[in-house]
């Protein structure tokens, strides 16, 4: 018993000085957005600023085009999740409870393509976009994520995998449903978990990317809220402004955390499932 005590106190206090590298960053984000710009350097540093000042959340949203790049960013998110997660889940589906020629052989090849780096693909891919004339437009960062993504689908199979059984769909098969309606009735509601946190997950992603919105995108109206943020210090807010750079990237954060939130209790929900026969 005080073996197991040590143990426990050692990875309590492991976690919370990972919790707490975690975490600092965040406040100091939050701490500098709320200072004026004379109390960034001061020695010793302040975490709680004295006076409070939210005039950098104001003076950002006027003097950048904080909106188009919120409204950007939230079109991608909007269409590239609603058509790509359900075209994941029935491909997911497909691979995790049908029998077809080749099976094995086509999951492992889309497996395989996890394998391939995005800079070996970049350059293709821009000019095969460039001479659709798609540059400098949303489509090159919303028609690829329509098709679906291979991890998801993945991990919807595995979750499927313990979650649906068989005899299931083969009770609805002979009741008379076809592969839609046993989709859309009691496959889709069953793997509800594994979506929810596939899909807070591709939020974040989605909503985080840097590299393909600054390839493709060049017109500031057009840009997501990420590339937005990186290019206000030498266009929109002057130089070394930290306090309104870290009011933006607040702003910026909020969607994230909100989405989190609301999706945590999926996340282990969708782990533990998808384990019983990964």
């Amino acid at each position: 018993m005080k073996r197991e005590k040590i143990a426990d106190l050692w990875s309590f206090l492991i976690l919370l000085a990972g919790a707490v590298f975690m975490v600092a960053p965040f406040i100091w984000t939050v701490s500098t957005s709320l200072k004026n710009q004379r109390m960034i350097f001061d020695m010793p540093p302040k975490w709680i600023p004295e006076p409070i000042s939210w005039a950098n959340y104001r003076e950002v949203w006027s003097q950048s085009p904080l909106l188009n790049g919120f409204l950007n960013s939230l079109i991608i998110v909007a269409v590239v999740l609603t058509i790509g997660m359900l075209v994941s889940a029935m491909s997911a589906y497909a691979f995790g409870k049908f029998e077809f020629p080749f099976k094995g052989v086509l999951f492992m090849g889309l497996l395989g393509t996890m394998m391939i780096p995005y800079s070996v693909v970049m350059i293709p891919q821009y000019i095969g976009f460039s001479a659709l004339n798609w540059v400098d437009t949303l489509l090159p960062l919303i028609v690829p994520g329509l098709f679906g993504n291979i991890v998801v689908i993945f991990f919807i199979r595995q979750y499927l995998q313990g979650a649906l059984p068989n005899d299931l769909i083969e009770a609805a098969k002979i009741d008379g449903c076809g592969f839609f309606r046993i989709f859309w009735s009691i496959a889709l509601p069953t793997m509800k978990p594994a979506l929810a946190a596939q899909a807070a997950l591709g939020f974040m992603g989605i909503w985080n990317d840097f590299l393909g919105p600054l390839i493709y995108l060049h017109t500031p109206e057009k840009q997501t809220i990420q590339v937005l943020i990186a290019s206000m210090q030498a266009l929109y807010i002057g130089q070394s402004n930290y306090p309104m750079i870290m009011a933006a990237a607040v702003i910026a954060m909020v969607p994230v955390i909100v989405v989190f939130f609301f999706c945590q209790r999926y996340f282990i929900e969708s782990m533990a499932i998808s384990g019983i026969k990964g």
